[in-house]
């Protein structure tokens, strides 16, 4: 470990065991709970909702809220239909992709317990004698080594079982973090890490922090929708992932240029508050923080949007963590980047001032 790291042994290893664990869409609680147990030495007390959204809040009292927030929830599958000889075809939960599921191993999560499962595909040699075909769900399914529907329901599979992948974290060439749900799970734990520190250094806020880890992203912003309406907060600093653009089969002019390694991803679009953005860029480059710039057209596609647009208005931005491979298995960050996202959030709270308006007309 580095020197002037700020991430301890027991910030990884509470890294490690919170993306180990699978945290579906719609079935977020226990990483919640490994979440909130670690972030509860640095916070004053926790908000939680009825589908699952945790807050760590710090000075619960204060009139003026800060919200810095990330989402919890991974994409996975669900059971869709079970064939009469024992194989599984899937929906989405979110947006998992078709085509990296053949040869990968599932669990299938019931009330018994973890199945076990593989996407099964058909072998090169057989391939080879018809039309070739490409993954779509219509021709993905599960094999869970079952030859009736029955013998599947006996295992507690049904219809409505979620489905993830059971991919665990390493490291790569010693600065990569590697592992499935990195999109957004750093997210809880890099805002969990600016808790840790803002404890740590003893830093006196005069507004409330609400530390939030927010349900159901993967499927249209749901959780933070909700959960910024029980909060009403003034301001919303949001991270989430964005993708490194510089791997084969990306079009950088269309989906513009980032990389891993060289900063976090400061936004440029409607929902994001302009004179917010300017004060974050302001304290990057006062701290010497490398940033890189990315701009969205109409919506950011991340919780920015939901904090943006709630309770007449929340000045609103979004600091992003590139990532390679996005919504596969292997989702790679890099080292340095978490650890400036997490110097940039709180530095950035640092500099807000209780009773900001971030008004165009002040």
């Amino acid at each position: 470990m580095a020197k002037d790291s700020i991430l301890n042994e027991k910030s990884l290893e509470f890294l490690e065991k919170y993306l180990n664990n699978a945290s579906p869409t719609g079935y977020e609680w226990e990483g919640q709970k490994l979440w909130m147990e670690y972030l509860k030495p640095y916070v004053d007390t926790f908000i939680t909702d009825t589908y699952g959204t945790a807050v760590g809040v710090v000075n619960p009292e204060a009139k003026y809220k800060v919200v810095i927030e990330g989402h919890a929830d991974e994409i996975s599958w669900y059971v869709n239909y079970i064939t009469d000889n024992g194989l599984l075809y899937v929906i989405r939960n979110g947006g998992s992709d078709h085509m990296i599921a053949p040869s990968k191993r599932v669990n299938i999560h019931t009330r018994q317990g973890i199945v076990k499962g593989v996407f099964g595909w058909p072998a090169i040699h057989t391939r080879s004698k018809e039309k070739e075909e490409t993954p779509k769900l219509e021709n993905i399914c599960i094999d869970v080594g079952c030859s009736t529907r029955e013998e599947v329901e006996a295992l507690g599979v049904h219809v409505g079982c979620v489905v993830t992948y059971p991919d665990e974290f390493f490291i790569l060439n010693n600065d990569k973090f590697v592992c499935r749900a990195l999109d957004n799970r750093m997210g809880g734990f890099m805002i969990a890490e600016v808790a840790r520190l803002l404890k740590e250094n003893k830093k006196e806020l005069d507004f409330g922090l609400y530390i939030t880890n927010s349900v159901q992203e993967e499927i249209g912003l749901r959780g933070a929708e909700m959960i910024t309406q029980r909060i009403k907060p003034d301001v919303a600093i949001v991270t989430d992932v964005t993708h490194d653009t510089t791997t084969p089969m990306i079009e950088q002019k269309t989906n513009g240029y980032a990389k891993i390694g060289k900063g976090p991803v400061i936004s440029y679009a409607p929902a994001v508050q302009n004179l917010l953005r300017r004060k974050i860029i302001e304290v990057a480059q006062d701290k010497g923080i490398p940033f890189q710039r990315a701009a969205a057209s109409r919506m950011t596609g991340t919780d920015t949007d939901a904090f943006a647009y709630s309770n007449g208005g929340v000045a609103s931005a979004l600091i992003s963590l590139p990532l390679r491979y996005m919504h596969t298995t292997v989702e790679m960050v890099h080292r340095d980047d978490v650890e400036n996202v997490i110097k940039l959030i709180y530095e950035s709270v640092l500099s807000i001032k209780e009773g900001e308006t971030f008004s165009y007309f002040d």
